[in-house]
């Protein structure tokens, strides 16, 4: 006997007469003798692995990490944020508290976790100070806009951490100033600062090395 499958608003009514007019989910398929398969499963789940993934890169490689609560934001207010961010070469995630804490297992910010509580949002940058700076900024101007913490590669942020990392000179900044005071070339300077979270002493004696080849 032929089996036929009519689609009709987004649900399927198999018309077989062994089985009579019942209706599956959306996404399944009910055939005779055989119980519904619900692929909508397998695409959730693999959903789900691909954002632990791409949280667990952003984890690794960004500089700053900012938690914020964001509760009561408006949709023009979060493309706000967003718009800022991206403007200091930062992101903005919004992310399940659970996918995020499975991402952060194994990680040097494991501690992090602690402030995934309630409808989080992230913000990130490889520069250690830029996404500091914007949520800061962000927070002055929204008060619905609440932080929490962060991390700082391996160093856990707590609300005053985070104020005080927005208050350090960023990247670009510090290139700037150490040209300025030990005459060299800033480009010669930001090729020394190998990684974002390489410190000033790091710098200067990286200088000092290439100045005396």
């Amino acid at each position: 006997m032929e089996k036929i499958l009519l689609r009709c608003r987004g649900w399927f009514w198999p018309l077989d007469p062994e089985i009579g007019p019942n209706r599956c989910p959306k996404g399944s398929k009910l055939e005779p003798g055989k119980f519904p398969h619900n692929w909508s499963k397998t695409v959730d789940r693999a959903q789900k692995e691909k954002t632990v993934e791409q949280l667990g890169q952003i984890f690794e490689s960004s500089g700053v990490v900012v938690v914020a609560h964001y509760t009561g934001l408006t949709v023009a207010e979060m493309q706000d944020l967003r718009a800022r961010a991206r403007e200091a070469a930062s992101s903005v995630r919004v992310a399940k508290n659970r996918l995020a804490k499975i991402a952060l297992q194994g990680k040097s910010c494991e501690g992090m976790s602690d402030l995934l509580e309630g409808m989080t949002v992230l913000t990130f940058s490889e520069d250690p100070v830029a996404a500091a700076k914007v949520s800061e900024d962000f927070a002055k101007e929204n008060t619905k806009f609440e932080i929490l913490g962060g991390a700082m590669g391996e160093n856990i942020l707590d609300r005053a951490g985070v104020t005080a990392v927005s208050k350090m000179p960023s990247r670009e900044e510090l290139i700037a100033s150490i040209a300025g005071c030990v005459g060299a070339p800033a480009a010669n300077i930001a090729g020394a600062i190998g990684a974002p979270a390489s410190d000033i002493a790091g710098v200067l004696s990286s200088i000092e090395d290439k100045a005396a080849a």
